[in-house]
């Protein structure tokens, strides 16, 4: 934990901003939780990658880390805050997907997120090991959570696969998972510096200055890369994502993931390219020539 987290909760505060946290809730006390509480307009999510220990544990590679996550979840609810569970999607647990439904009702959490685990840092060696779930099964599991678990719980259910594979009367109902704020975010990794977002930590080129050096204000307007994704998005996109009907809310899932992968924004979002080539990418959401 930050030495000064309680005093980025009193800034937080005193300048009226929105707060969210995702954690693993391993050191969220009953006292942390009535601190966080103090702040308006705030949203906190704790992963929960299993539905019994033996899998949440090996998941995050913590062990006790399945019974402090719990306790933190019930920490958060006891202090009034709408809390949220994550859980990452991998072959040892997605038989828990309704388990860990049921859970969250016991727990009091508000609403439950899955999320599908990205070919990036650990994730990557996940994918070139063939350690998570192929394409048609996320979204086979996805239709489930979205047409069938989530009629049958008061809890909200996310699924964040790409726009285009959502349910229309999801849209349309403010239900989905909201999309990535690229083009109105800017990141501060644990180094102190400016970066597009968390990928900085992996892409020195996507590192835009450093805090109390570099003015935020000019890093914001004048940075080229910041601007090339203001004049680029969603027009610029390559493949199977130029085409797609949905590309002006999506606006490619996620850019720094495209990088990541293949050294440009441009690119099709690794999930959407893999559902073409199998012919399991919506008729429906690509646009006719």
């Amino acid at each position: 934990m930050h030495p000064q987290f309680i005093t980025l909760l009193k800034i937080i505060r005193r300048e009226e901003l929105a707060l969210t946290i995702e954690t693993n809730g391993l050191l969220c006390t009953p006292e942390l939780a009535k601190e966080i509480a103090k702040s308006p307009n705030k949203s906190v999510s704790v992963s929960i990658d299993g539905a019994d220990a033996k899998t949440h544990d090996w998941v995050r590679g913590v062990s006790g880390s399945f019974e402090l996550a719990r306790q933190a979840v019930k920490n958060l609810v006891a202090a009034d805050i709408s809390t949220q569970i994550i859980m990452s999607i991998l072959p040892c647990n997605v038989d828990q997907v309704n388990t860990i439904v049921r859970m969250a009702e016991d727990l009091g959490a508000s609403s439950v997120k899955f999320n599908i685990v990205q070919p990036i840092a650990r994730g990557e060696k996940l994918h070139g090991n063939d350690d998570v779930l192929d394409i048609k099964a996320l979204i086979k599991l996805g239709r489930h959570v979205e047409m069938g678990l989530a009629k049958h719980t008061k809890v909200k259910l996310f699924f964040d696969y790409p726009m285009a594979f959502r349910a229309m009367s999801r849209i349309a109902g403010g239900d989905g998972c909201s999309v990535c704020g690229i083009l109105g975010i800017l990141g501060v990794i644990a180094s102190g510096d400016y970066a597009l977002c968390g990928i900085g930590e992996h892409i020195p080129e996507l590192i835009f200055g450093k805090v109390g050096t570099d003015r935020l204000e000019a890093v914001w307007h004048d940075n080229p890369t910041l601007n090339e994704l203001r004049v680029g998005l969603p027009d610029g996109l390559d493949g199977v994502c130029s085409r797609c009907l949905m590309k002006h809310r999506c606006k490619g899932s996620c850019v720094a993931q495209n990088y990541y992968r293949n050294g440009s924004f441009w690119k099709p979002y690794w999930f959407c390219e893999q559902a073409e080539e199998k012919n399991l990418f919506p008729e429906s959401r690509t646009a006719k020539s």
